[in-house]
């Protein structure tokens, strides 16, 4: 048993565990999780959240995306660059190259090669990656999750990070849940977001670097000679 099991096991679950009894080891493991989930505060887990990205001017991470809906399952994996204020750079490498850019006033999404590049004002933006670009803003988690509360009945990924759910402030009409999953410093490694239609789509951040040089060109696009420019709304694909 490991040892956060062993410290959260009551005396009476542990009887139950050492004589064998008829309750399922897995109804303990719940139990534990359960406790472990009350001893935390949604309140000040979001300020510690909170106080972690308003410290932070830049974040250098690398990203999976996952989508699941209509019978099928899509991975995508690349760079992504933030930069206070509300600027984002999502460069997907695999499995194509394209690009997603929020200078803080205008997105913007190009596919290499093709001949257009959407556009949109990002206040009219409609798109699931649109809420990251307040991590390195001045606003709250509680302010943009509506009903942010803590999630003991999802699993994290990581061992002793903790799960909160809410809603996206103005996607109230496409999304029916977002899961963050918070490390113990505050960082998010994990987003869900879960949508009315069932589809579902996950962002993973790996190797994540704070306070990096990020030049301000790197949230500057211009599109390249004889490509159309579009206006769009929604940009994933």
């Amino acid at each position: 048993m490991s040892s956060n099991l062993r410290d959260c096991v009551t005396p009476v679950q542990h009887r139950y565990l050492r004589f064998g009894s008829k309750v399922p080891f897995i109804l303990c493991v719940l139990l534990c999780r359960v406790q472990l989930f009350a001893q935390v505060d949604v309140h000040a887990l979001a300020a510690k959240v909170d106080q972690r990205y308003d410290h932070m001017h830049t974040l250098q991470a690398q990203f999976m995306e996952t989508y699941t809906g209509a019978g099928m399952t899509r991975t995508e994996s690349g760079r992504l660059l933030l930069k206070k204020p509300g600027r984002m750079r999502w460069d997907y490498d695999q499995p194509r190259p394209k690009l997603f850019l929020a200078d803080g006033l205008t997105a913007w999404f190009y596919v290499p090669g093709e001949h257009q590049a959407r556009r949109t004002p990002v206040k009219q933006l409609d798109d699931l990656r649109s809420p990251l670009r307040y991590l390195l803003g001045k606003t709250k988690l509680e302010k943009e999750l509506e009903g942010l509360s803590l999630a003991p009945d999802q699993k994290p990924a990581v061992a002793g990070d903790v799960m909160l759910r809410g809603v996206p402030k103005g996607m109230q009409d496409r999304v029916a849940e977002t899961l963050l999953e918070i490390a113990p410093d505050g960082l998010i490694g994990r987003i869900v977001v879960k949508e009315l239609d069932g589809s579902v789509t996950e962002f993973r951040f790996l190797q994540q670097k704070e306070n990096v040089e990020i030049p301000d060109a790197q949230f500057h696009f211009v599109p390249a000679p004889g490509v159309e420019v579009v206006a769009g709304t929604e940009f994933m694909e």
